[in-house]
């Protein structure tokens, strides 16, 4: 049976989500690990009684952190029990996690890289981001084209995309487009599109001094979900990640095409399970969020 480990991104974050882990092995360390690292309370903030400057968990500077934590306490848990992957992916953030999982650096690495992400990607302000849903791509596809100011940042299914860019751009286009709904998102920027550029310039010169091991897991990355192992090519393709469009949907293609039975959502939330649900024929769905989902 081939199981993949699939990993959620922002949007998946929920006040209280960490009560859930703090039975684990090495939660209280990891989480004063982070809160040391980012200069203010992270479990506190997860649970939503910090106080002061900076304490929303819908801060990409504490939703990015906190979704690592949790994730990867799971990650150990299911490492503990003697559980495996056939396959590992994750949602923008969440490619940072599967790299974790997949063996590529350890935990306190992952949490300095994911600090300097989500610290230039919410200084990279004035951009906007919309969910379309239900529409026709070949329609979507010219307007794109037709307007440099905006690109498809997450192709998160056939009938789900994320459009970033300029403001007037993503409403221009999402305006024009004959859909069945049009979200304007809560960001602080337009991620994943060219306006993180400078953004994604030092958060590579960051990455060019960390080593990557090869991974033990053949990893899909968001810019490119082939099957890869090499840790130089998974570090090129992370550093490609901030500007370039989240492939979801070709993500959850080559689940099928490596004979996935199951994906396993690590994190809170089931938005990746409910995508593969309607995208994936023959792929069996399950979510483990907490300690109790682990039989523990």
């Amino acid at each position: 049976m081939g199981i993949a480990w699939v990993f959620p991104g922002q949007g998946s974050q929920s006040l209280g989500m960490a009560k859930g882990v703090m039975e684990l092995p090495g939660a209280k360390e990891r989480f004063a690990a982070a809160s040391e690292l980012l200069g203010r309370d992270l479990l506190a903030i997860c649970n939503g009684e910090a106080q002061g400057e900076l304490v929303d968990l819908n801060d990409t500077r504490n939703t990015q952190p906190a979704l690592f934590v949790v994730e990867t306490l799971l990650v150990d848990a299911l490492r503990a029990q003697g559980r495996q992957a056939q396959l590992v992916a994750g949602h923008s953030l969440g490619e940072l996690v599967a790299l974790y999982a997949a063996g590529v650096f350890d935990a306190y690495t992952g949490l300095r890289l994911i600090h300097s992400r989500s610290t230039l990607m919410a200084s990279a302000g004035g951009g906007a981001m919309t969910a379309v849903i239900g529409f026709d791509r070949g329609e979507l596809e010219a307007l794109v084209a037709a307007n440099d100011e905006v690109v498809i940042a997450n192709d998160n299914s056939s009938g789900q995309v994320v459009l970033s860019g300029s403001p007037a751009a993503v409403a221009a286009v999402s305006g024009a487009l004959r859909c069945k709904r049009a979200l304007p998102l809560a960001v602080s920027g337009a991620f994943h599109s060219p306006f993180m550029a400078e953004a994604a310039a030092a958060f590579a010169a960051e990455l060019a001094a960390v080593s990557f091991a090869d991974a033990a897991i053949p990893l899909l990355s968001n810019s490119d979900p082939s099957p890869e192992t090499k840790g130089e090519a998974l570090k090129q393709r992370l550093c490609q990640q901030m500007t370039s469009g989240v492939r979801w949907r070709e993500t959850m293609d080559q689940l099928t095409q490596a004979a996935i039975d199951t994906a396993v959502e690590i994190g809170p939330g089931s938005v990746l399970s409910g995508l593969i649900k309607r995208s994936c024929q023959g792929v069996g769905t399950a979510q483990i969020s907490t300690s109790a989902d682990l039989g523990l």
